[in-house]
């Protein structure tokens, strides 16, 4: 024997010392075992890369959302500069059409004093020229 501090280590087992493992459990070492490992590794192998993949799905939504709305944010503010830019024009022209109506109210109002003045100078024409007075 070997002596190694104060505990003493037994020599390796001959081959024709070993005890003999019940079967059952020898068959259940042998083959079910390393198939269930297997079997494991290979579920967690496939979830860890599902799960790599559904980060980078994830990921990849992200991004076009990110995208997405940066995109409606820019046509939401051209959209406005746009409708500024209409109305403005929109006021520009309303106030050129007020004007030429403002004109056109001027002249008629001009043109209905002299139809007026017309009126009472053929009043009085008629009042002098009537054989009846």
């Amino acid at each position: 024997m070997f002596l190694t501090g104060t505990f003493r280590v037994p020599p390796p087992l001959r081959y024709s010392e070993v005890k003999p493992v019940n079967l059952p459990l020898q068959q259940f070492v042998s083959i079910a075992l390393p198939i269930m490992v297997t079997l494991v590794a290979t579920i967690w192998l496939a979830s860890w890369s599902q799960n790599k993949r559904f980060d980078e799905i994830s990921n990849r939504i992200g991004e076009l959302t990110t995208t997405f709305h940066k995109r409606i944010d820019d046509l939401r503010s051209e959209m406005n500069a746009r409708s500024a830019d209409l109305r403005s024009e929109m006021n520009a022209r309303f106030a050129d059409m007020n004007r030429r109506f403002d004109e056109v109210v001027g002249r008629l109002d001009r043109i209905e004093k002299k139809l007026d003045n017309h009126e009472e100078r053929i009043v009085r024409l008629e009042e002098r020229t009537s054989p009846i007075r």
